[in-house]
C-alpha cells in the first residue's frame, strides 16, 4: 500500500510495462542504476551509471531516505520516507518485484 500511495504514480514495477514520469523498477535490485534503457534519466543518474553504481537493498533504503541528498540534481520529485520502517518495507516490496521480473 505505501508503494501505491507514494511511488506508484510516477513508476511501474510490472515486468515489461511502460516507463511512466519515472522508470519501471521491476528488476531493480542488481540492477545498474540508471539502467532501464527506456527512461531518460536525469545527469546524476547518467554519471552514477558510468560510475558503475548498482542498486541493492542497502542503497536504495539510503536514496528512498533522501534521494536529492544522495544525487543532487536529480529530478525526481517527491521528498523522501521518513521512517525507518517504510523504507524498508518499499524497499522488500522492491525485493519481491525482482522475483516476478525474471
Amino acid at each position: 500500500r505505501l508503494f501505491a500511495a507514494r511511488c506508484a504514480s510516477c513508476h511501474a514495477v510490472e515486468a515489461g510495462a511502460p516507463v511512466g514520469a519515472g522508470p519501471n523498477l521491476a528488476g531493480l535490485i542488481g540492477r545498474p542504476v540508471a539502467g532501464d534503457p527506456a527512461f531518460d534519466y536525469s545527469p546524476v543518474l547518467r554519471q552514477a551509471r558510468a560510475a558503475g553504481q548498482v542498486w541493492d537493498a542497502t542503497m536504495l533504503e539510503r536514496f528512498l531516505a533522501d534521494p536529492e541528498e544522495m544525487f543532487p540534481g536529480l529530478w525526481m520529485g517527491g521528498n523522501g520516507l521518513d521512517r525507518a520502517a517504510e523504507r524498508e518495507a518499499v524497499a522488500a516490496f522492491l525485493a519481491s518485484r525482482q522475483r516476478a521480473a525474471r
